[in-house]
């Protein structure tokens, strides 16, 4: 078997975290064109849905082209491509918007987004790996960062089981950095796993909507974007082309670059990002404590990796935060596929 951190270890940091704030900045693009669909009267989990199903049939031919001459590979990796759909793909939404019911839009995503938190706490309880003092550092800048980016305390609104939603959401984004990061010799590409986990996370999220769970309402009317009014389909196109395929493909990639950890701290970059696309192509402006929120969060992002060297020179033989969980995944999933076989709601990641 090769060296389960191969793309990390032959992909230079600056290049891997290219490709992680790329995936962020698509994933961000989602809010903006989400919340124009739904101001023409779509509801959310359409917006999600037909995003999902969209990506997954956009995929399917690179899934295909790529998996040529190693569809032995897709048996290997049943369990992780049913992990990623199931879970990170499908789960996270349902999850989100079963909280989004009873929470704070705010409240929701920072919920959500403590996966990285979750992440170190993982690490921690299962591989022994306590994070340094700069990790934890970097932890709290980041959460603090988050707080002021979404802006919490406006209109904060909880509920327990909202919390335990919510909290069920940042398990999925958990389960979408670390399946994504694991990677060994007969690991399906990037791609592929993108394609597969897609594939099932549409199928579950049009069973969740056909049997009611998820409220269902589109149109065929115009939707507005910076003042100019667009047919409908502009909007689901990008969010199937760029917020979906193109998004969760890059993630994986970044994912396998960075390691689970880093990858993870890098994706909270999509808040800001989406902030940003807002700020050009409807104006919304972001608020200085909202700049100065991003800048913690970069900072956090910084101090985390910085101090996973500190980790790895402490503690096991491993050079990346996160060779424990690779090493560990395949027992895991291995082990649950025998035992199987939006910005606002309109945030859509």
């Amino acid at each position: 078997m090769a060296s389960v951190d191969s793309t990390a270890q032959r992909t230079p940091f600056v290049v891997g975290l290219a490709i992680a704030l790329f995936s962020a900045a698509a994933f961000g693009s989602s809010g903006t064109f989400g919340t124009a669909l739904m101001e023409a009267g779509w509801s959310p989990a359409a917006v999600v849905t037909l995003r999902i199903v969209g990506a997954a049939l956009l995929l399917a031919g690179p899934t295909v082209i790529a998996m040529r001459g190693r569809w032995h590979l897709l048996r290997r990796n049943l369990g992780q491509a049913l992990a990623y759909g199931l879970f990170a793909v499908a789960g996270c939404q349902f999850a989100y918007f079963m909280a989004v019911e009873r929470l704070s839009v705010g409240v929701a995503l920072l919920l959500e987004y403590l996966a990285p938190v979750l992440i170190v706490g993982w690490m921690w309880a299962r591989h022994g790996r306590r994070p340094s003092v700069l990790t934890s550092a970097g932890v709290a800048a980041a959460v603090v960062g988050l707080v002021l980016v979404l802006d919490v305390a406006s209109g904060a609104r909880l509920d327990v089981v909202g919390v335990l939603w919510g909290l069920l959401a940042a398990v999925g984004l958990v389960v979408f950095f670390l399946v994504a990061a694991h990677e060994t010799r007969d690991s399906l590409p990037p791609i592929a796993l993108a394609g597969g986990g897609l594939a099932v996370g549409a199928v579950g999220l049009v069973v969740t909507a056909a049997v009611g769970l998820l409220p269902w309402s589109m149109t065929t009317g115009t939707v507005v974007l910076g003042g100019t009014s667009l047919p409908w389909w502009v909007a689901v196109l990008e969010l199937a082309l760029v917020a979906g395929a193109v998004a969760y493909a890059s993630g994986i990639a970044a994912a396998r670059a960075l390691g689970g950890t880093v990858a993870s701290f890098v994706g909270l970059s999509e808040v800001l990002l989406a902030i940003g696309f807002a700020w050009v192509l409807v104006g919304q402006a972001m608020t200085p404590g909202q700049l100065l929120g991003g800048a913690a969060v970069l900072a956090g992002v910084v101090m985390v990796k910085l101090g996973e060297g500190e980790d790895a020179a402490a503690s096991a033989p491993a050079d990346d935060v996160d060779i424990a969980v690779h090493a560990a995944t395949s027992a895991d999933v291995a082990g649950a596929s025998s035992g199987t076989g939006l910005s606002q709601p309109e945030r859509v990641h």
